[in-house]
């Protein structure tokens, strides 16, 4: 069973190995986290040299993971992306074996954003095309911008009322939001 989180690390150092397809998917995904991404690899995809990372052409020694946050293992080599993983392991930082995720620390699921809203989605299992189309059907049932803006407004100014009118705003919020997501009145409070 993993811990299903969303962690906060704009500013912090994020590391990379390897230089091709996989290896670009994961920068943009730091990059879009605000890390700060250093790629070493002997070879890099001629994209990864139009992203604002910190390119290193040569292969991976265990020194690279000082000061990483996180670590991708995403070379060709079964072999390589191991030691990465290990090293990173002892070292006590996150990472993510892009060859065989149940070897590292950190998953990247499928997201989807909408309207300040985030919804990450993983199977738990080796399924990524699942955990893809499980976030398409998500993001179909995601409000649009305005109408999450709309209840966060009425939300605040439910919690400036007195308790009574503060829960009954509340209560109508809540029935709102269901109704509007296609829920049973209920439900959960």
């Amino acid at each position: 069973m993993s811990l299903a989180a969303f962690l906060d690390l704009r500013g912090e150092r994020a590391l990379v190995v390897g230089g091709g397809p996989v290896a670009l998917r994961r920068v943009r995904t730091l990059l879009e986290a605000g890390l700060r991404v250093t790629v070493v690899a002997p070879e890099l995809h001629p994209d990864l040299l139009g992203l604002p990372v910190r390119a290193e052409r040569r292969p991976y020694q265990p020194g690279d993971i000082r000061d990483a946050r996180v670590v991708v293992a995403a070379t060709n080599s079964a072999a390589v992306n191991d030691a990465v993983t290990a090293d990173a392991r002892v070292a006590g930082v996150l990472v993510n074996h892009a060859g065989d995720a149940a070897r590292g620390t950190l998953r990247f699921p499928a997201v989807v954003r909408r309207g300040g809203m985030q919804v990450a989605v993983t199977t738990g299992r080796e399924l990524p095309l699942l955990a893809r189309a499980l976030g398409e059907r998500v993001a179909a049932l995601l409000p649009d911008e305005a109408a999450v803006n709309a209840w966060a407004g009425r939300r605040e100014r439910a919690l400036s009322l007195a308790p009574a009118e503060r829960e009954r705003e509340l209560a109508g919020l809540r029935a709102d939001i269901r109704a509007a997501l296609g829920l049973v009145a209920g439900g959960a409070a």
